[in-house]
């Protein structure tokens, strides 16, 4: 690529860490460096840690792409595909059905949360990096991450970026979900105050598709608790305005055209990430069962199943919450329904976070915590912050989730600043 240079890395890796001459899985994992660093061996290291759970790590198509263009000045990027997604043996419908049941899948997939995350980092790490500490980048859940790697391997950091991922360390999901469907419900006031005339057109929309068997393109109903799952774009920076352009277009005549059908389905469809949807909760465990925790605290918040109807009121669309419903519907993951069920009422989640080490942390850490966020609520954030020793927070509203990205270089240029003392 043009500024850049990629190298293709394949490690094994034990399933469980635990046993670790048990089975043996593949982590996949993108190595990028500017050309004019290509023959520095000194050049430090940035793990990338990419949001999800379940997501591949970024696939660029450009060197001078947002945070890479700042970080390439400086390091020698590791672009990690956590283990379960992309290429480190991929967790799917397809691939998990060869592991017999679903009893068996689901203790499969217990193996693939942030802990087991950090420890393929480990051992990575002493492999490509010759065991020198190194530095790491962790977006939303890859945030989540980091703060899991500065708990149980801290010696392994040079120094810890983390954006919009700041989790709660003793919040349990329904804690999460009692936060963030306020959250949510402003998100749709502050849509509907920028297109008022959208109130009308998501009425509409919602009063057909509760009366008629509308399908998306993969044969999945188009139901209106799918139609509410489009807002899970209303965190982003132009979430708001892809979304109205969006129900603008829902139309075809007196009938909903196969355009918005097809768009609607790549927001709604987990075929890019089925971890996303099987581990989402999973992600909040430590110790009890999550029990479908999004599903159970909606029921607190009666406003978003007010049944639709034209001159009522507003249709709320809903965040990033995972609900049972959806492994009913979506093709990618209706084989995997028992084993949400099963991982859903699994009981003993083992702590991803150290309290006690974090405060004693001596790894520089620097981290952007976004006021307005949808999916991690900057009041856990803060929170969490300020029990992680020598910890450097920027609290602000100039950005929403995806800060890394749509502010091209700012944030992370902010942050390295803040950790060499800078700023």
């Amino acid at each position: 690529m043009p500024g850049a240079v990629f190298t293709d890395h394949t490690f094994t890796v034990p399933l469980d860490h635990a046993a670790p001459d048990g089975e043996q899985i593949t982590v996949f994992a993108r190595e990028m460096v500017a050309v004019e660093h290509s023959d520095r061996d000194d050049l430090p290291w940035l793990v990338y840690l990419q949001g999800g759970p379940g997501r591949p790590s970024p696939r660029p198509a450009s060197a001078k792409m947002g945070w890479l263009d700042r970080a390439l000045r400086d390091y020698r990027i590791l672009l990690l595909d956590q283990r379960g997604t992309g290429r480190s043996s991929p967790a799917t419908r397809l691939s998990l059905a060869s592991r017999g049941s679903a009893k068996d899948q689901a203790q499969y997939l217990t193996h693939f949360r942030a802990d087991s995350i950090v420890a393929d980092a480990e051992l990575i790490r002493h492999r490509l990096a010759g065991g020198k500490p190194w530095s790491v980048l962790g977006q939303s859940f890859g945030g989540f991450c980091a703060v899991t790697y500065l708990s149980k391997a801290p010696h392994g950091l040079a120094e810890a970026f983390i954006t919009g991922g700041l989790p709660g360390l003793d919040n349990r999901a329904e804690d999460v979900y009692r936060a963030t469907y306020p959250i949510v419900t402003a998100k749709n006031e502050d849509h509907y105050r920028r297109y008022p005339g959208d109130v009308e057109v998501a009425q509409r929309i919602a009063a057909y598709l509760a009366s008629r068997d509308v399908r998306l393109p993969t044969g999945a109903p188009l139901t209106v608790q799918a139609f509410q799952a489009l807002g899970v774009q209303l965190g982003m920076s132009a979430g708001s305005n892809q979304l109205h352009f969006l129900l603008a277009d829902a139309f075809d005549g007196d009938q909903i055209g196969d355009d918005f059908a097809y768009r609607a389905l790549g927001l709604l469809t987990f075929a890019a990430g089925p971890l996303f949807g099987a581990l989402h909760e999973a992600c909040y465990g430590q110790g009890p069962a999550t029990k479908w925790a999004a599903q159970r605290v909606r029921a607190e918040f009666p406003a978003f199943d007010v049944p639709p109807a034209p001159g009522g009121d507003p249709v709320l669309f809903t965040g990033e919450m995972i609900y049972p419903w959806m492994f009913e519907t979506d093709p990618v993951l209706k084989p995997l329904a028992e084993v949400a069920d099963i991982l859903a009422d699994h009981a003993d989640w083992p702590p991803l976070y150290d309290p006690e080490q974090l405060a004693r942390n001596e790894v520089p850490v620097a981290a952007a915590i976004y006021y307005n966020d949808m999916y991690v609520p900057q009041q856990y954030s803060v929170q969490t912050a300020g029990r992680i020793r020598g910890l450097r927070s920027w609290v602000t509203s100039e950005y929403e989730h995806d800060g890394l990205s749509a502010g091209q270089d700012k944030v992370l240029d902010r942050l390295i600043g803040m950790v060499r003392g800078t700023i």
